[in-house]
């Protein structure tokens, strides 16, 4: 857990910290004072982005027990059970809600799928041409593109937009997720479509950000700008 990483700041901020559990009565008069407070909340800071509810006044004592040097309400045995028992419980959690996304992908793409104008490819992804161009070039796999795009769940929310930016994205084509890869060596030049894609061909079980839980499927509006050269590494 991530708690575990944090011994050595929390080992600083028993050092320094003083009168913890006063907030009444505390002066932050002096440096050493004002430093302090300061250690304070970043260790707060830190404890608060931890994924399961701090009783503050445990925090508290733990601090009190290691700056008076007295002996601990807990031995290391019990710490680490307790630590374990979170752990499991975080993830039992988090796969629930893995699976609840997988689901609500599954469905999401089998209604779309029945919806005019969505195509579906061999590998399950899903298209919809919003601007079509006659005549133009098709990158290959080992080419370079610019693409405008904009990225969401299928509940709308926007996790990633090039548009939204104002700049234009380069990669090549090779470099990318699956989904991606197929759709972009079937669009030409100046193409727009929009992207529905399963979630084994975006991120599949591991989450790239916390805006993209894992298991997710991902909707992406795409436009082909232009072909800038073939990959060279």
């Amino acid at each position: 857990m991530k708690l575990l990483k944090m011994a050595p700041a929390l080992l600083l901020g028993t050092v320094l910290l003083t009168g913890c559990g006063q907030e009444e009565s505390v002066k932050l008069e002096s440096a050493a004072d004002q430093a302090s407070y300061g250690v304070g909340l970043n260790i707060g800071r830190q404890l608060s982005r931890e994924p399961f509810e701090m009783n503050a006044e445990a925090v508290i004592a733990g601090i009190r027990d290691a700056i008076g040097n007295v002996e601990p309400k807990l031995n290391e045995e019990a710490i680490q059970a307790a630590f374990q028992k979170i752990t499991e419980e975080q993830e039992r959690k988090q796969q629930a809600l893995n699976d609840a996304a997988a689901k609500a992908g599954q469905d999401f793409l089998a209604e779309n799928a029945k919806r005019e104008g969505v195509k579906t490819t061999e590998s399950g992804l899903q298209y919809e041409v919003i601007t079509a161009v006659a005549e133009g070039a098709t990158p290959a796999a080992t080419d370079q593109v610019r693409v405008h795009y904009h990225g969401t769940l299928i509940d709308g929310t926007v996790f990633d937009s090039s548009v939204e930016r104002g700049e234009p994205a380069q990669f090549p084509v090779n470099r990318v997720i699956r989904g991606w890869v197929e759709a972009l060596q079937m669009m030409k030049v100046g193409e727009k479509w929009k992207l529905f894609i399963p979630a084994d061909l975006a991120y599949g079980a591991q989450s790239p950000s916390p805006k993209i839980p894992a298991n997710s499927a991902l909707i992406f509006e795409v436009e082909l700008l232009e072909i800038v050269g073939q990959d060279k590494e």
